[in-house]
């Protein structure tokens, strides 16, 4: 046999079709540009109302208060936003905020972790009655506790504190921030800590330096819980802080509204947008940790 035919025999062996297996068949894409528009359609319903906030933001108050509708700012007018960082009680909340939110995080995370630890690494006899105590707690709706919360603040000499406030939102928060994190623990392997302790680390050691790490990702998503609970609640803050100096910034959205003799929409939606953007910042940022926590812990582990 010379070699054309002999490569010719092999290409054929090769191509031909072994008995039992049945050719790749090609998968049916389904209506995709119907899923497309769908997903355009509930996108766009999702965006309005932050495009029409920007939008009223931006017109003026010929614009705003006019017959027609406009969808698109002609003028583009700045007034508004000029108003709101010339307002000096506007900083002020904003600091009460940044306080209240920094302190509801950290205390939150920090509880969430210990007890998560517990109820993920140790076995006890109570502990489907704590994991139960844990869900009915979450179930328990915020404003059937005001009055006694209330009594516990001012017994405290909490009233107007950033403080009481924080710790009325980390309480809040916790249980099911220590949900979130014992499924992220769970998903830890506990080879990893026994081998740690092999090495010579104590068992804290080994949770701390070798599951903690790897927490990272767990830690920045219940932190992102955390301070969305804790920068957008307005009842407990309106029941806590009474004092116009103890203004968080949506209690100050509320009193710039009824500061003036009519509505001013513009300040209103200004105001509303850089509250926005703040979180917007705030999350871009912690979206670049989380990625490299997600990129360490795969390489970790």
């Amino acid at each position: 046999m010379t070699a054309p035919q002999a490569s010719r025999t092999t290409t054929m062996a090769v191509v031909t079709r072994r008995p039992g297996v049945r050719p790749a068949t090609r998968r049916r894409r389904g209506p995709r540009p119907l899923l497309s528009i769908i997903t355009v359609l509930f996108g766009a319903l999702w965006i309005f109302p932050i495009s029409w906030m920007i939008n009223s933001s931006l017109q003026t108050d010929e614009e705003l208060y006019g017959s027609g509708l406009l969808f698109f700012p002609v003028s583009f007018e700045t007034s508004s936003y000029l108003t709101v960082l010339q307002d000096g009680s506007f900083w002020s909340a904003m600091g009460m905020s940044a306080t209240v939110t920094a302190l509801a995080v950290g205390v939150s995370v920090l509880s969430a972790i210990v007890a998560a630890a517990a109820v993920s690494r140790f076995r006890f006899r109570s502990k489907g009655a704590v994991i139960v105590t844990i869900l009915v707690i979450q179930m328990i709706p915020a404003e059937a506790m005001f009055l006694s919360q209330y009594r516990m603040m001012d017994s405290w000499s909490l009233i107007n504190s950033a403080l009481g406030l924080a710790l009325l939102y980390a309480g809040h928060s916790i249980p099911i921030t220590i949900w979130m994190l014992k499924g992220f623990i769970d998903g830890i392997p506990y080879d990893l800590e026994e081998a740690g302790q092999v090495d010579g680390l104590s068992r804290f050691g080994a949770f701390t330096r070798v599951t903690l790490p790897l927490l990272l990702p767990g830690l920045v998503a219940s932190g992102i819980f955390a301070f969305l609970s804790a920068w957008n609640e307005y009842t407990l803050a309106l029941v806590i802080m009474k004092d116009n100096a103890a203004a968080t910034l949506p209690l100050w959205l509320q009193r710039f509204n009824v500061s003036y003799e009519a509505t001013d929409w513009g300040g209103i939606m200004a105001g509303s947008a850089l509250i926005a953007i703040s979180v917007i910042i705030v999350f871009l940022i912690v979206q670049g940790r989380m990625a490299t926590g997600l990129v360490g812990g795969a390489v970790k582990g």
